[in-house]
């Protein structure tokens, strides 16, 4: 657990993919160097400086792979720096070869996002904004990755299509305009079902206000016409800024006094954490 966040959702069966995508029949390679069940022992070290983040997913590849130890005294969401000895992974052989490359890329991956998430956190500090993940990840990867947010400081928007309604431009434009898909929306789900809607101008504002919005998503604004818009929104519902986010305009978006910002670069852009599986020698 890290800053109350838990992975509760059983992810064996993504990671088996993944080392099913590396290991199609055999690691031939290590199957012919390492003929017996040999007792090894491996280093993880870390390459930069950033934020740790998928340790356990980092272990869980391995042990389904079969019996190994990785010892850490890291949790997710350390800062860690170049030249650290992150842990340490003692068992057979056969294992640590064979799972090492889908290991770091699940470390990598998971530990560039957290970094970035908390770089662009720091740029809202003292501000009541809150930085959003979007559903612009990887296949396959979502969870990994919106679990990564979290570790570095941000909040997940809706996981998926069944989890929250979103009308973006083409629902609105599939159901004839703004008040028409609330309506719709309104219609259709659940009470306890918060509606959100896209909007790219002050005059679709002021239509999804009087239709009932509960959060009102500020798509491609200037930050002028965005000042504007909270203005007229008066906390008559949350509001949420999107597109063109960068690190350099957080600090001007955090400004103008929206609930939320949303950033698709966390998950789609992020660079990944370099580390390495170093120093192997048989015990």
């Amino acid at each position: 657990m890290i800053n109350g966040v838990t992975m509760t959702i059983n992810v064996d069966d993504k990671i088996l993919l993944a080392l099913q995508e590396d290991i199609t029949s055999e690691d031939v390679t290590t199957n012919a160097i390492v003929r017996k069940p040999t007792p090894a022992r491996a280093e993880l070290i870390c390459k930069q400086d950033g934020i740790l983040a998928g340790i356990e997913v980092f272990r869980r590849t391995f042990e389904l792979l079969g019996d190994i130890c990785f010892t850490t005294e890291y949790q997710d969401g350390a800062p860690i720096k170049k030249g650290d000895l992150i842990g340490v992974l003692e068992g057979d052989a056969k294992v640590v070869l064979s799972g090492e490359r889908t290991a770091l890329n699940y470390l990598q991956r998971m530990s560039g996002i957290a970094t970035m998430t908390n770089e662009l956190v720091a740029e809202l500090e003292g501000s009541k904004t809150k930085l959003l993940d979007t559903r612009k990840t990887t296949p396959g990867m979502r969870v990994f990755e919106k679990y990564a947010v979290k570790v570095g400081g941000g909040y997940n928007h809706r996981f998926n299509l069944s989890d929250g309604i979103l009308i973006k431009d083409n629902h609105i434009g599939a159901a004839g305009g703004v008040k028409e898909a609330i309506v719709m929306a309104k219609e259709y789900a659940p009470f306890v079902r918060k509606i959100e809607v896209e909007v790219e101008n002050l005059d679709m504002l002021e239509e999804a206000l009087e239709a009932g919005a509960d959060i009102i998503m500020l798509d491609n604004m200037s930050l002028e016409m965005m000042e504007e818009a909270v203005q007229k929104v008066a906390g008559r519902a949350q509001t949420e800024c999107s597109g063109n986010v960068s690190k350099e305009r957080l600090k001007d978006i955090a400004k103008v006094g929206v609930d939320y910002v949303s950033c698709g670069a966390l998950t789609h852009s992020a660079p990944i954490l370099d580390f390495s599986l170093k120093n192997l020698i048989n015990l």
